[in-house]
């Protein structure tokens, strides 16, 4: 049995942990929240009073955090990372910059362990499902130790390259077509509005039409709701774009799109909406103005 010291019990981390234990992973769980721990060790995992309580013994460290400088304060700032299991495998599977990533892997490699570069997408109804998918940067044999974890948490697992940072690439050109995809659908169902016409009668007939998309039919109907439950906020578009347009920069890529996306969720959060399900970018169309 893989013993997995898992850190970052969030909306999406504790559905992946407790998915894991489901399936009889060993897996011990710690997030700042002491709450989170406890609805863990509910599930059938354990919960860890400090990061190095969680990472004590753990053959893969697999840290749900929000970026790659917190990964880094994660199992550096206490060297919580020493007290892993020799020879383990540290996946990060937070949304980071590629670069970033690969930093991250060569501390890690220095301190004599694996890692794997593993971004998620599909939100928390596929974290809580085990069917998110999940791309891989990392050796075949990083890639190879932590696999059955990764395809208990995922639908679709690929290793996208033999290196860390190349997960983080596929990421970052996904969140692109993502976050541009929601904010159009937000800016069409903000003109139907302004139009006077029945939202939700254009909304049924765009999402059968060739206008339709993934985005669009499962963020439109929350885009209808004035409170919506939240899947996924506004401001994680607002920091995974960010790192799409850093991408963009460092390799010399025109993302003008990206960018205009960008500032439609930089403006819904400026406006208090930034914890609000991202549905509610429509908002920063019209809306919010004045």
């Amino acid at each position: 049995m893989t013993r997995i010291g898992f850190v970052g019990l969030g909306s999406m981390g504790l559905p992946m942990a407790k998915v894991l234990a489901a399936k009889g992973f060993a897996v011990v769980g710690y997030d700042i929240r002491p709450g989170a721990a406890q609805e863990l060790a509910a599930a059938g995992g354990k919960a860890a009073d400090s990061v190095g309580d969680a990472l004590a013994g753990a053959e893969l460290a697999i840290l749900m955090v929000v970026n790659a400088a917190q990964a880094e304060s994660v199992l550096f700032d206490s060297n919580a990372i020493a007290r892993l299991a020799p020879g383990a495998v540290v996946a990060v599977m937070a949304t980071c910059p590629p670069a970033k990533a690969l930093a991250l892997a060569s501390r890690v490699r220095a301190a004599g362990f694996g890692f794997i570069d593993a971004p998620v997408s599909g939100g928390v109804v596929g974290a809580t499902a085990g069917a998110l998918t999940i791309m891989v940067g990392a050796s075949d044999d990083d890639f190879s130790r932590a696999k059955n974890a990764l395809n208990a948490m995922g639908s679709k697992v690929v290793q996208v390259g033999d290196r860390p940072g190349a997960g983080s690439t596929a990421k970052a050109i996904n969140q692109l077509l993502c976050g541009v995809n929601l904010a159009a659908a937000g800016e069409a169902m903000a003109l139907a509005r302004k139009l006077g016409v029945d939202v939700s009668q254009i909304l049924d007939i765009v999402s059968g039409s060739a206008a339709s998309s993934w985005m669009l039919r499962d963020r439109g109907p929350r885009m209808l709701e004035d409170h919506p439950r939240v899947t996924s906020a506004v401001d994680i578009f607002v920091k995974d774009l960010g790192i799409v347009l850093e991408t963009g920069a460092e390799c010399g890529a025109d993302t003008p799109l990206a960018a205009a996306a960008h500032e439609k969720f930089k403006q819904a959060s400026a406006a208090g909406l930034g914890a609000q399900d991202d549905s509610q970018v429509t908002r920063a169309f019209g809306e919010l103005k004045g």
